[in-house]
């Protein structure tokens, strides 16, 4: 394959996923917590109360045309398709070409769940899938001899901190990689002045944080690690409370993990990362025990005394039985550039025997010995991170997504190391990433369709974004004020009614970033006590609101096949016409609650 016809193809691929994705957020509903973020989109700020503002930045797109599901994500398109070239530039520049796995890498970093889903659906992951391997580009050109790039590493940085956290995790990889692969730079000022700039970039979110009590940095610090990061006050306070059975309280268990918990808890955070991979475990799993038995051969045609790496004689074998397993995997996984990149690099550049001693490091190395510390670093840092978490916490899947980026060349090597006669490892590889498409697909049409019938279990896009537009709808027609019990449903209103400006009643479920008033109006407590208001929520009895009390009560669902209905009161789950609603909500009606001496005197009136 030749430089232009490997360009060819990748440029093939970015447009074609492109054209996917595009397809895709046209079609699919937005999800709860897409309509939270576009929520924030209309009142731009450098901080919000879950996470930093780069996610309500990618979501402007809702300004063009509210309650359009493909405005509101084009910016996700948009920041998926930078990424896919970012990530082109990172591979080549990483000893990758055209015909020795370029391709491959980039296939399996966009065919990966995380990876066909981040140009989708907009989440503080789509900023930080973009700004991760653009810092890994550029400090791999640093490691290289630019040093100059730590500049553009940190600006990378600082701007992945602005879209999410976990962006902070770029840190120990830059440090192992320089002291890995150039260690002299350490001596010069810019790592230094990198690490400046990106503390610059960030630096707006740092003071709108010292200015909101730190109140992004504690909720994050408590929630990712399943602590108490202190009280968080909020403008919505000042509402009537929540009293009886539905007061929101959340108290961190004070009670730490046994063993069987943690170990329990690490199992399923690494079978979640192994499960990104989709149907690409087949043949990874497959090329991982050809080369496993290959090694194991070629241990067995050895004489004994002699190691793979070692003529006869350098080191005697007194421990050869002792390390006949997990130490030849071992020692396999160390030199796998250095005994098997020759042979590879002269199959797959047209390199022959005759001119080895002439061959550039580059030439006959699969990566470049930087890119190697380097992207070993971004695959294993975050993953073993988020195991030590999960020892302690429960940790969410995509905390750790990024890995699969480091990861994804070391996977393609090992791929075409494996390839054998005929359609190759590789090849299935291929077929496997066609799968991992077309099973997104189904699930994207499931949610759009309900078609084909997926278990509970895997109905949660159904959920997420089934009936609410009807649900705004029938919200906008009711003439008095509506308020929701979740900040979910505040913002699937306000995305598709964005007249009726819902915020969320404190004190019922977690709070969020309406409870500081910025993004919506905090309902005022005056005027409630003249007209009354509507409470949408799951709860299936009304909540004890100080001052109101509840005077009606509409139970609504939405069914499969998109009929909506309404019945008056507390009616049954079969109520809505079918046999299994995808959501039910209820609309409570309160009025300002009348005083016992209030009564009396009325009563006394009408004797």
């Amino acid at each position: 394959m030749g430089m232009g016809t490997g360009i060819a193809w990748v440029l093939l691929l970015i447009i074609g996923v492109t054209a996917w994705r595009l397809l895709v957020a046209d079609s699919l509903p937005v999800t709860r917590d897409e309509a939270y973020y576009f929520d924030w989109a209309r009142q731009l700020a450098w901080g919000y109360f879950d996470h930093p503002p780069g996610v309500a930045l990618v979501g402007v797109g809702t300004w063009l045309a509210p309650g359009s599901a493909l405005a509101a994500r084009l910016g996700a398109v948009a920041l998926g398709g930078l990424s896919l070239l970012v990530l082109w530039r990172l591979y080549r520049a990483s000893g990758l070409s055209s015909g020795n796995g370029l391709l491959l890498a980039l296939i399996l970093s966009v065919a990966s769940i995380p990876g066909l889903v981040a140009g989708v659906i907009t989440t503080p992951d789509t900023v930080l899938m973009l700004c991760w391997p653009l810092a890994l580009h550029e400090a791999l050109r640093a490691l290289q001899g630019q040093r100059k790039r730590w500049l553009t590493a940190g600006l990378a940085t600082g701007l992945g901190l602005l879209g999410k956290y976990s962006m902070v995790m770029i840190g120990p990889v830059f440090l192992w990689a320089l002291l890995r692969a150039d260690p002299r730079a350490l001596r010069t000022p810019w790592p230094y002045l990198g690490g400046l700039v990106a503390l610059l970039v960030f630096a707006p979110n740092l003071v709108w944080n010292a200015q909101n009590d730190w109140l992004t940095l504690r909720f994050q610090f408590g929630h990712g690690f399943s602590t108490d990061s202190g009280s968080i006050r909020l403008a919505a306070d000042a509402l009537p409370t929540v009293t009886g059975a539905h007061a929101y309280t959340h108290e961190p268990s004070s009670e730490s993990m046994d063993w069987g918990e943690r170990l329990s808890s690490l199992g399923g955070y690494l079978g979640e990362q192994l499960l990104f991979w989709g149907l690409l475990l087949v043949p990874i799993g497959i090329a991982l025990w050809r080369v496993g038995r290959r090694s194991h051969q070629l241990a067995g045609q050895r004489p004994a005394g002699q190691h793979s790496d070692e003529s006869p004689g350098q080191r005697t074998h007194q421990h050869s039985d002792k390390y006949s397993g997990w130490h030849r995997w071992w020692r396999f996984a160390r030199n796998l550039n250095e005994r098997f990149a020759r042979s590879l690099g002269r199959r797959f550049a047209g390199i022959t025997p005759e001119c080895n001693q002439t061959i550039s490091v580059r030439a006959t190395n699969m990566l470049d010995p930087a890119a190697v510390s380097l992207l070993g670093a971004a695959a294993l840092v975050p993953l073993g991170l988020f195991a030590l978490v999960a020892l302690g916490s429960e940790v969410e899947a995509n905390w750790a997504a990024p890995y699969l980026i480091g990861a994804a060349p070391f996977v393609a090597l090992l791929l075409r190391r494996s390839a054998g006669r005929g359609l190759g490892i590789d090849g299935w590889a291929l077929l496997a990433a066609a799968g991992n498409l077309v099973l997104i697909s189904i699930y994207v049409l499931h949610a759009v369709t309900a078609f084909p019938p997926l278990p509970d279990t895997a109905g949660r896009a159904l959920r997420e974004t089934r009936g609410f537009e009807t649900l705004a709808d029938y919200s906008a027609r009711l003439p008095e004020p509506v308020v929701a019990d979740r900040y979910q449903f505040a913002a699937m209103l306000n995305f598709y009614q964005p007249q009726l400006a819902v915020s969320q009643w404190p004190g019922i479920t977690r709070p969020s970033e309406y409870g500081r008033g910025r993004i919506a109006p905090l309902p005022d407590p005056q005027a409630l006590q003249q007209t009354g208001f509507w409470l949408l929520a799951r709860k299936f009895s009304a909540p004890e609101i100080a001052g109101f009390e509840a005077v009606e009560i509409r139970s609504l669902y939405s069914c499969p096949d998109g009929r909506f209905t309404a019945v008056d009161g507390a009616a049954a789950w079969e109520a809505g016409g079918c046999d299994d609603p995808v959501n039910v909500w209820r609309l409570y009606r309160y009025r300002a609650q009348a005083f016992p001496e209030v009564e009396a005197s009325r009563h006394t009136q009408t004797r």
